[in-house]
């Protein structure tokens, strides 16, 4: 069967523009990433980023499900370290009521702590496998879980002296409060309503190998794997994942979808050049300074770059597919072949929302060419 192809959009703000254009700019892309035959169109959480606009995937969801109609919508992810089960079900309950069977519930373990894992260690793999991708060095963020802007978001986004649940129990109440079968230790039985038997498709999301993936594989669920975000550690996190895995009553098999940052031009050098601003963008979140607004070549081109801030974005950079559309292509079936993922999802950022909506379309031309 022909690999899917998926989008992700973080609700990005260009420089020189504001969070409503944004948001007109993310319907827009979303309809035409119907027109094009993607498969679903996924919205990221984030919060204090001056550059992204998208902190409330429900909100958003809403937004799009009323402007589309055929086109998957969903969360990658929601950031349960901060939420609820019974919130998160009662969020997109109410969004499967207005579009039944339309939406993916992507869940995200995001704590602010280093992922736990159950893996023996080992010498991580770092080069191209046999396939020609590229696995960089594993990055460190053991500086970004030490800002104090991290402390404030999560001293923002918690109740004074609240506690994050566990994230296995967290899913495993999700799971319940949708099936109908959720039961309190004292014996209380809730019913979310609505929410209860809602259509949605689950998913978890994970960086590396451990708490998420093995959750996933656990519970016979789907997994989507961030390279854009954790090229490092992309093999781990679908060999865990595999490894966990056990056949529930809605998936038989594993099913694995990866994520990767892509920019295509109807030129090499035209792609390079929409793709100028990538590198000072990651600088700006891997600093803790929060995503900028995304950066015309022109105000990129003025940084002046330190040998430690090449250093903070090399792997991203690296891992980047930039080219034409055959050239892209090329690195992402060998992103496939390399994970064996079932499906491929795709974020593209540029500052130009016309550039944008291209490239997704000349990528989207030479998938379907493909017979992808």
């Amino acid at each position: 069967m022909p690999t899917p192809l998926s989008v992700l959009d973080l609700v990005p703000v260009s420089s020189g523009s504001n969070a409503t254009e944004a948001l007109h700019r993310t319907l827009d892309l979303a309809q035409q990433a119907e027109r094009l035959g993607y498969a679903r169109y996924w919205v990221a959480e984030h919060h204090l980023n001056p550059g992204v606009a998208g902190t409330s995937p429900a909100v958003v969801l809403a937004f799009l499900a009323q402007a589309t109609s055929t086109i998957r919508l969903g969360s990658g992810a929601v950031q349960m370290g901060h939420r609820t089960a019974l919130s998160t079900v009662e969020e997109f309950g109410l969004l499967d009521a207005l579009h039944p069977g339309r939406f993916d519930l992507g869940l995200g373990r995001s704590g602010g702590k280093p992922p736990a894992t159950t893996q023996p260690a080992g010498e991580a793999f770092v080069g191209r496998t046999p396939e020609g991708l590229l696995i960089p060095p594993k990055f460190s963020y053991a500086h970004l879980l030490a800002s104090p802007r991290l402390a404030l978001q999560k001293r923002l986004l918690t109740l004074p002296e609240a506690q994050s649940q566990d994230y296995a129990e967290q899913v495993d109440d999700v799971l319940a409060l949708i099936d109908g079968t959720y039961k309190s230790p004292e014996g209380e039985e809730a019913h979310v309503i609505p929410g209860e038997h809602a259509e949605l498709q689950l998913w978890i999301l994970g960086s590396s190998a451990g708490e998420s993936s093995e959750a996933a594989g656990r519970r016979g669920m789907r997994f989507a794997a961030n390279y854009h975000v954790a090229p490092a550690t992309v093999l781990d996190a679908v060999r865990s994942y595999r490894a966990a895995f056990q056949a529930s009553a809605e998936l038989p098999a594993p099913y694995v979808l990866i994520s990767a940052d892509v920019v295509v031009g109807r030129s090499e050098e035209e792609a390079r050049e929409l793709a100028t601003g990538y590198d000072l963008w990651v600088r700006s979140i891997r600093t803790a300074e929060g995503a900028i607004p995304f950066p015309t070549p022109e105000e990129a081109g003025r940084w002046e770059w330190s040998d430690a801030d090449r250093q903070l974005v090399q792997d991203r950079v690296d891992t980047q597919f930039v080219g034409t559309a055959a050239q892209v292509a090329d690195e992402l079936e060998a992103l496939q072949q390399a994970t064996g993922a079932d499906e491929l999802l795709v974020t593209t950022i540029t500052h130009g929302h016309e550039d944008r909506v291209r490239s997704y379309e000349l990528l989207a031309e030479e998938w379907a060419r493909r017979g992808r």
